[in-house]
C-alpha cells in the first residue's frame, strides 16, 4: 500500500509544491541595501540643509551631459479632462496626485509651469541620469547642425510642393467631374425639349389646327387680353 503523502514520481506531495520558491537570504541582502542608501541619502539631505544648499542626487560616473528636450508636451489635449486619484496617493508633491506628474522624481505639479520648470531643474538632471552640464559645440559641430536643419527644411519644402501637386490635381479632377456633370444635364434638359417639340408637332399633324399646343399662341392670347387686334396702319384709303 503506498503512502498518501507520496505523489507518483515517488516525491513527496503537499498543498504548496507548485509556489515558487524564494531565496530568503538573497531578498534580506537587497533589502538591507536599500535601507542603508536610503540611510545614506536622508544623512546627505540633512548635511545640505546644515550647509544650507539644495540637496541633489549624487552622481556616479554613468551620467550624460545636458541636452534639449526632443520631445514637447501637449497640454492643450488635458484641458477639460479628469483624473481618477486615489485618496492619500500623494502628500504634498511627493507622490503621484493630481496635477503634473514626474515619474523619474516622484514628484507632482499643479499647473505645467512648474512642471516645465522642475525639468530644467538640477534635481530633475540629476534623476535622469544627465550632469546638467551643456557639452561646448565646436565649429565642426555647428557646420553639422547647420547642414542637418538645412536638410530638413528642404524636405519639408520638398514635401509641401509635392501635397500642392497632389491638391491641385484633385481640384482639376474634382473641376472636370463638375463639367460633366452640367453637361449631362444640358443635354438631358435639350433631349426633353426635343422630345416635347416633337409630340406636339405630331400632335397637331393627326388633330390640326383646332389643337392648341402649349406656348404656340401665347402672344396672340396676351394681344388679345390687352385689346389689340393687330398692329396694321389705320389710314383709310
Amino acid at each position: 500500500m503506498s503512502n498518501q503523502n507520496s505523489s507518483a514520481y515517488g516525491k513527496a506531495a503537499g498543498d504548496t509544491d507548485f509556489r515558487k520558491k524564494y531565496d530568503l537570504e538573497e531578498y534580506a541582502a537587497k533589502a538591507k541595501d536599500r535601507e542603508d542608501a536610503e540611510k545614506d541619502e536622508r544623512k546627505a539631505r540633512w548635511e545640505a540643509k546644515m550647509a544650507g544648499k539644495k540637496y541633489y542626487k549624487p552622481m556616479d560616473g554613468s551620467e550624460s551631459v545636458t541636452v534639449a528636450r526632443n520631445a514637447t508636451q501637449d497640454f492643450s489635449k488635458m484641458v477639460g479632462t479628469s483624473t481618477l486619484v486615489p485618496a492619500g496617493a500623494g502628500v504634498g508633491k511627493r507622490g503621484r496626485g493630481a496635477g503634473f506628474w514626474c515619474e523619474a522624481c516622484d514628484l507632482t505639479f499643479k499647473d505645467n509651469l512648474q512642471w516645465i520648470e522642475h525639468t530644467n531643474s538640477m534635481q530633475h538632471q540629476r534623476a535622469i541620469g544627465r550632469t546638467g552640464e551643456v557639452h561646448r559645440a565646436t565649429a565642426e559641430d555647428v557646420h553639422a547642425r547647420i547642414e542637418e536643419l538645412w536638410e530638413r527644411l528642404q524636405e519639408r519644402k520638398r514635401e509641401q510642393l509635392v501635397s500642392l501637386q497632389e491638391r491641385l490635381e484633385v481640384r482639376r479632377e474634382e473641376d472636370e467631374k463638375e463639367r460633366d456633370e452640367r453637361r449631362k444635364k444640358r443635354k438631358e434638359a435639350e433631349e426633353r425639349k426635343r422630345l416635347e417639340k416633337e409630340a406636339a408637332v405630331k400632335v397637331k399633324t393627326e388633330y390640326g389646327d383646332d389643337v392648341r399646343v402649349e406656348g404656340e399662341h401665347d402672344e396672340d392670347d396676351m394681344m388679345a387680353a390687352m385689346g389689340f387686334t393687330g398692329f396694321g396702319a389705320t389710314t383709310k384709303k
